[in-house]
C-alpha cells in the first residue's frame, strides 16, 4: 500500500512522467526518499543553504521568498502542491538556494538526495530526459526574456518589473520595496512611478502600504494592463 501511494505521489511531478509503470514500482520501492513534515510558519529551505537535495511539495501552501543582491528590496509569493524547489541548484556553479521557502499551512515534503538524483538519472532513460527538458526549458525562458516586447508606458514597465522579480506569474504576491528604490530600479521619477501606482490602485490591481505593494492576483495585473 505504501509502495502504491508514492506511486501516485510521484506521478504529480514532471520528472516522473512518461516512466513505465513497472519503472515508478521499482522506483518506489528501491529509493531512499525522506519523508518531512513541517508546521505553518516552518521554514523549510533558506536563501544561501546548500543544495544537496530535490524537495518535492506534496501537499500545503509555502510562502516564498526572494531578496535582491543588496537587500534593498523582497518578494514574497505563495506557490502550492505539487512542486519542486529549485532543482536547478542541485548542479551547477552555485548549488545553493536563492529564495527562502516557509510553510505557509502544514505541508508534507519528501526530498530526495543528489546521489539518488544521480543514480536514477543513470538507470532510467526517461528520467534523464525528463531531468534534461527541466533545466533546457529553464535556460530557453531565460534567453527569451530579452526578445521581448518593451513596454511602452510606464505602467507596463511596473508591471514587468514585477513579473520578471516573481517565480510564478500569477497569484498573490507582496513586493516589499520603498517608492524611491522603485523608481531607481526604473530609471524614472518617484513622482512618476508614485502616479502610475496610483492609477493602478485605483483599478483594483494593487494596493499600496507604506514600503510594501501588494497584488491580490498577478495574472490580473497581466491582463488588464
Amino acid at each position: 500500500m505504501a509502495t502504491l501511494q508514492l506511486y501516485d505521489q510521484l506521478l504529480q511531478f514532471p520528472l516522473f512522467q512518461g516512466m513505465s509503470r513497472d519503472d515508478l514500482v521499482q522506483v518506489a520501492g528501491h529509493t531512499r526518499f525522506d519523508f518531512q513534515k513541517y508546521a505553518a510558519q516552518k521554514t523549510i529551505v533558506g536563501e544561501g543553504d546548500a543544495c544537496t537535495h530535490f524537495y518535492f511539495l506534496l501537499s500545503g501552501t509555502l510562502g516564498v521568498e526572494t531578496c535582491s543582491d543588496n537587500h534593498s528590496y523582497r518578494v514574497v509569493e505563495q506557490l502550492s502542491a505539487p512542486y519542486m524547489l529549485q532543482a536547478e541548484t542541485v548542479f551547477g556553479y552555485y548549488q545553493r538556494y536563492t529564495h527562502t521557502y516557509r510553510a505557509l499551512t502544514p505541508v508534507n515534503v519528501m526530498r530526495l538526495d543528489r546521489q539518488e538524483v544521480m543514480r536514477l538519472s543513470e538507470q532510467f532513460l526517461v528520467f534523464r530526459i525528463n531531468l534534461l527538458n527541466l533545466f533546457a526549458t529553464q535556460s530557453q525562458k531565460c534567453l527569451r526574456q530579452v526578445w521581448r516586447h518593451s513596454p511602452q508606458t510606464l505602467d507596463e514597465r511596473i508591471v514587468r518589473f514585477f513579473v520578471q522579480h516573481c517565480i510564478h506569474p500569477a497569484g498573490p504576491k507582496v513586493f516589499y520595496i520603498l517608492m524611491t528604490r522603485l523608481a531607481d530600479e526604473l530609471n524614472d521619477s518617484r513622482l512618476d512611478v508614485s502616479r502610475a501606482l496610483n492609477r493602478l490602485q485605483a483599478k483594483g490591481m494593487l494596493s499600496l502600504h507604506r514600503g510594501r505593494i501588494e497584488i491580490p492576483q498577478m495574472e490580473y495585473l497581466l491582463m488588464n494592463v
